[in-house]
């Protein structure tokens, strides 16, 4: 799993360089996250522009991710393909993320 990360606004944004968050990469994509998010205060922003593909293990990845982390940081999705936003809409996961159309929408927002 590539996770491409950088500091944009003082906002980490990790980027997703794969096409697929399934079961046969959901755990490394929870490693990933936890090495790249270890440390790091306020808010952080998964690009997933890249993801065409995400099934209910990669649900749980992401998930996992934002259990992970500490009080002080909190987890915003951005980029979200129409079939990976349809399976966070059905799952009613798309209430507990925030959800931005774009990563520059998602840093000019507060939260």
């Amino acid at each position: 799993m590539d996770l491409r990360s950088e500091i944009r606004n003082g906002v980490l944004v990790v980027s997703v360089q794969d096409g697929r968050i399934d079961a046969a990469r959901a755990i490394r994509f929870k490693d990933g996250m936890r090495e790249l998010t270890a440390g790091v205060k306020g808010r952080i922003i998964l690009d997933l522009a890249e993801v065409e593909f995400i099934d209910s293990s990669g649900l749980g990845a992401i998930v996992a991710a934002m259990k992970q982390l500490d009080p002080a940081q909190t987890l915003d999705l951005a980029c979200l393909t129409p079939t990976v936003e349809k399976v966070f809409r059905l799952t009613r996961m798309d209430k507990v993320f925030a959800i931005h159309d774009s990563v520059d929408s998602a840093l000019a927002t507060s939260r």
